[in-house]
């Protein structure tokens, strides 16, 4: 296949052959036999020309790749695991590379719509004071504590949405997730 993907067009036999032969020694009938295993694989595709056949690649050495990778990724029992095993494995080159890709098939990013400048005038009911619910007056120790304030708006951050984040992870070992 990398022969066939290197030319980047249709080839034949003795095209591929006389290309390998620059580099060892190989019979016509082994890169015919090789040729013909690719297209009943479905690898390649062939047209007659004469008494010889010219194949062709059915997909971009690109999208052979990808699809590998799909291919095990949805093997994995642990899908988010494998990726960040991978992710570790990549050089920082790859990491760039992989980022341009996310953001090339998201699309490009429409920035948020601003709000014009609020240009009316301030009146007693927008200042902080006005906003009673909020503001506690039994002592500065105990503001934001008193769970019997009127004020509830407060959120509890206490709770950890993150589903399985990986922690601890070093590039070649398994990642260590916590409950």
């Amino acid at each position: 296949m990398t022969r066939v993907w290197k030319w980047n067009r249709p080839v034949t036999v003795r095209e591929v052959l006389e290309d390998l032969q620059q580099e060892r020694s190989i019979a016509y009938t082994t890169v015919m036999t090789v040729l013909d295993n690719l297209h009943q694989k479905g690898w390649v595709r062939r047209e007659a020309e004469g008494r010889a056949y010219r194949y062709e690649a059915v997909s971009t050495r690109a999208a052979y790749a990808a699809a590998l990778m799909n291919d095990a990724w949805s093997q994995s029992d642990n899908p988010a695991a494998a990726l960040v095993a991978f992710f570790g494995m990549m050089s920082e080159e790859q990491r760039h590379a992989l980022r341009d890709a996310v953001r090339i098939v998201q699309g490009p990013e429409t920035p948020e719509p601003t709000q014009p400048p609020d240009t009316r005038p301030v009146t007693a009911t927008d200042t902080p004071a006005a906003d009673t619910a909020a503001t506690d007056t039994s002592s500065p120790d105990t503001r934001g504590t008193d769970t019997s304030s009127a004020d509830t708006r407060a959120t509890d951050t206490t709770t950890d949405t993150a589903p399985h984040t990986p922690t601890g992870y070093r590039p070649g070992y398994p990642p260590r997730y916590r409950p």
